[in-house]
């Protein structure tokens, strides 16, 4: 198992690219089940669990290849030939529901394993199931499966979300494409990567209105064809790389970064004291004057990012103040405190709700990542802190960074990935 070492105290300098969205790219994959033509997509992250959707899609009948160094992926299904998405790669990634709506909607029925993913709670798929119930689907939960049938084809229908799921609105927009007659999906989530994946079905024929507000209004079609789409800049990754020059000093281009699908964290980092201009290429960032504290609280998009909780946590550890930030979206999502707290961070947990008090410094020290986005918050917290900070369990940052040492090296971070 490898881990990362971080040196604190170099400013960076230079530029990052930011790759495209894992998030978005993980809900376009399924949509190749949806047709029976090719669908290409370029700008794709190179990540693990692209490479885990690419297992579990070979696995259902559909064809993928990567090319140009893994940025264009050519997906083709010419027809399902398996309809059982199983545990040992469902459980990898808490996506792969994602494959649930486009095979019952094309071919009337899939079984898919329960999912599995980061340790963050537990992101129950109750709205895909009941989304797809009100579309005239007949599901069975048994034995960790999902058993679904539609042996007529799915129905249009009318259906308000209980909660704005980001997969849940996925899910149901896939499987309304190919329906019969009109769906209306009220309370949707409004993320970037649901208006990237709208355009891409419209891309492929499906008719659809209302990406970006909170109703999704789907005529169903009866086929869709294949279609070519580039995938939408990674705001997470984008945030990540953001708070870097701010918690280490210096000053860092984004290579491809849009203030529009970050507008709330953008303001909560300039509250910080980060100063954030766009350039032709991207957007600039570097800090003005000592970290500022700043209250969080975590919500649906357009609101402040649950992925990027972590991150900015990392960043108010060192702000002249207290912070508070509430955590709305997942349970256990705190996890990375303890592990900032041994580096020195004053940090009080109770239940939702993260109180930072900051401190003077940060020291290295030994840490363990619990997922993903705690990952990296540790090592941006590494790049300020005073000596040395080990992160133990990186596997979860190939989910969803990829050459992340590569790209802070490039600006200057003393930084290295090796086994332990």
């Amino acid at each position: 198992m490898d881990r990362i070492i971080v040196t604190g105290g170099q400013e960076l300098r230079g530029q990052i690219p930011i790759a495209g969205a894992k998030n978005a790219c993980l809900t376009l994959m399924p949509a190749a089940l949806l047709t029976s033509e090719p669908l290409t997509l370029t700008n794709a992250p190179r990540l693990s669990d692209i490479a885990t959707m690419t297992e579990l899609l070979s696995s259902l009948g559909c064809e993928v290849a990567s090319l140009q160094d893994g940025r264009v992926l050519a997906l083709g299904t010419e027809r399902i030939s398996n309809h059982t998405a199983h545990y040992d790669i469902v459980r990898k990634m808490r996506a792969s529901i994602l494959v649930l709506g486009p095979m019952l909607a094309r071919d009337g029925e899939a079984v898919v394993s329960l999912p599995g993913g980061c340790a963050i709670g537990a992101r129950p798929v109750d709205i895909h199931l009941s989304g797809l119930e009100a579309m005239g689907a007949e599901l069975d939960l048994r034995d960790g499966y999902v058993h679904a049938k539609a042996p007529d084809g799915l129905i249009g229908a009318e259906y308000t979300l209980p909660f704005a799921s980001v997969g849940g609105t996925e899910n149901l927009l896939m499987a309304a494409t190919l329906a019969r007659g009109t769906t209306v999906l009220h309370n949707v989530a409004r993320e970037p990567e649901i208006v990237d994946l709208a355009h891409c079905l419209r891309a492929m024929g499906a008719r659809i209105e209302g990406e970006g507000t909170e109703t999704l209004t789907i005529h169903g079609v009866d086929k869709l064809h294949g279609a070519t789409h580039r995938v939408v800049t990674d705001r997470i990754e984008l945030g990540t790389y953001m708070l870097a020059p701010v918690i280490a000093g210096g000053e860092v281009e984004l290579i491809g970064g849009r203030r529009d699908l970050l507008e709330c964290f953008c303001e909560k980092l300039e509250t910080a004291g980060a100063v954030i201009s766009e350039t032709p290429d991207g957007l600039l960032v570097r800090r003005d004057g000592p970290i500022r504290p700043v209250d969080i609280k975590t919500e649906v998009h357009p609101g402040f990012p649950t992925d990027l909780q972590a991150q900015m946590m990392a960043l108010l550890t060192l702000a002249e103040g207290t912070s508070v930030l509430e955590e709305t979206i997942f349970e256990n999502r705190f996890m990375h405190a303890p592990e900032l707290i041994r580096m020195g961070a004053d940090i009080d947990v109770h239940g939702g709700i993260a109180t930072v008090h900051g401190v003077a410094g940060l020291k290295g020290a030994p840490v363990m990542a619990t997922d993903l986005r705690a990952s990296v918050s540790l090592i941006l917290a590494g790049l300020a802190a005073e000596g040395e900070t080990v992160v133990s369990r990186v596997y979860h940052l190939d989910r969803g960074y990829e050459h992340l040492v590569r790209k802070l090296s490039a600006c200057g971070a003393d930084i290295r990935r090796e086994k332990e």
